[in-house]
């Protein structure tokens, strides 16, 4: 089958919620972010963050299957961790259009939804007038124990992209990490595109 992707909001986002979850918890369990999650509580996650006003949620079909799926809201709309970084070192939080993380499991990478994501993303930014496009990624040193030997970082994708690293805009998130018994913490650095 080929891959079809779209773009929801509102109800329709919500009625997808199960099937979200599934995805997260599957791909992040992965490195880099060995995240030993449950469905339950990325149900919860995701009702609190699929009703943000200008939530944009986009997906990728193989058939009927959702195969993959991506988010992006005004920074504004996100909790204060992440507004702080920005509110120390610019750019202005009301400018910029937070790109949630995408899922897409190993069998699905590779055909194109990266930059489909991106390009979805992006384009409601344009929609909504804001002038940068961020995302943050989980730092692991390179000699990290977990990390596969065939592990390729996206930095370059990010990089052709437009996209720009900016150690000074870091976060910490907590979540429960494979193989630790409990919530750890975890360096989260941004990149950003626009101006």
């Amino acid at each position: 089958m080929s891959l079809t992707v779209s773009a929801v909001q509102g109800p329709e986002a919500l009625a997808l919620i199960g099937e979200l979850a599934r995805l997260r918890t599957q791909v992040f369990r992965d490195y880099p972010y060995l995240y030993d999650g449950h469905p339950d509580y990325e149900e919860a996650y995701l009702r609190r963050y699929l009703a943000a006003p200008d939530l944009l949620l986009v997906l990728a079909h193989d058939g009927e299957r959702v195969v993959g799926a991506s988010s992006a809201l005004p920074l504004s709309q996100e909790d204060p961790g992440m507004l702080a970084p920005f509110q120390r070192s610019g750019p202005d939080p009301a400018t910029v259009l937070y790109l949630g993380e995408s899922v897409v499991p190993p069998d699905s990478r590779g055909r194109g939804l990266g930059h489909a994501f991106f390009d979805e993303r992006e384009a409601h930014a344009r929609r909504l007038g804001l002038a940068f496009t961020a995302f943050c990624a989980v730092v692991r040193p390179d000699d990290h124990p977990a990390r596969p030997a065939a592990y390729r970082p996206l930095n370059a994708f990010w990089t052709a992209r437009g996209y720009q690293e900016r150690p000074e805009l870091t976060t910490h998130l907590s979540w429960p990490e494979v193989g630790q018994g409990g919530e750890t913490e975890h360096l989260m650095r941004f990149w950003v595109r626009g101006g």
